[in-house]
């Protein structure tokens, strides 16, 4: 709604998911995600590696800035990703003494890099013509610059949802009761409960 993407492939990038999402036959489908550890927690653990203040987005981001690029893992199977053996191998060369300002900026180009490799997998997989990055990862400047760059190759529009938005699931919690009590689906309140793993390729609509 914020951003008036209407059928794009989805990167949704959280401490708690990392998962590339398309509408397709009338269902929301995961194209693609990761095997083990979600983008967002490993870059919070490699920031308390770093010993860095939480959250530790933003300051991995600003560290990269002035970083140069040292070899790391790049691990993609398809169109899943895994991010644990990336952030052991960093880990390892921070206790080897490489500088954190070259930690962050190779450990953010590569992970980054495995996910438009997947996202640019996705559009080809399902002909989707936009990119709509979301979740706290999304307000990353350099995840923006790949992904739009990926998409602007391929003749596509890239979107970024709004930050305020990015880092809070309220908003969108609260809408999307509005549009299952639009749909007719109901739980009374004493009936309800909390289902944290259900997933969003369970949903019917």
């Amino acid at each position: 709604m914020t951003t008036g993407s209407k059928d794009p492939i989805i990167a949704y990038l959280s401490g708690a998911n990392t998962q590339v999402i398309a509408h397709v036959e009338g269902r929301y489908q995961i194209i693609g995600e990761t095997e083990n550890l979600p983008l967002g927690n490993a870059i919070d653990m490699l920031a308390r590696e770093l010993n860095l203040p939480m959250p530790g987005g933003p300051e991995i981001e600003k560290l990269a800035l002035k970083g140069e690029y040292v070899d790391l893992p790049y691990t993609v199977k398809g169109c899943d990703l895994s991010y644990s053996g990336i952030l052991t191998e960093t880990i390892k060369k921070h206790k080897q003494g490489i500088k954190p300002e070259d930690i962050s900026y190779s450990f953010q180009e590569t992970c980054f890099a495995m996910l438009a490799e997947v996202t640019e997998r996705a559009m080809a997989h399902t002909d989707k013509e936009e990119v709509l990055l979301v979740g706290g990862v999304a307000s990353n400047k350099r995840l923006q610059e790949m992904l739009r760059i990926m998409a602007e190759e391929r003749g596509a529009k890239f979107f970024v949802v709004p930050q305020e938005y990015s880092g809070d699931c309220g908003a969108s919690i609260a809408w999307t009761g509005i549009l299952a009590y639009q749909k007719g689906y109901e739980i009374p309140v004493e009936d309800s409960q909390i289902k944290q793993k259900w997933r969003i390729d369970e949903v019917e609509w």
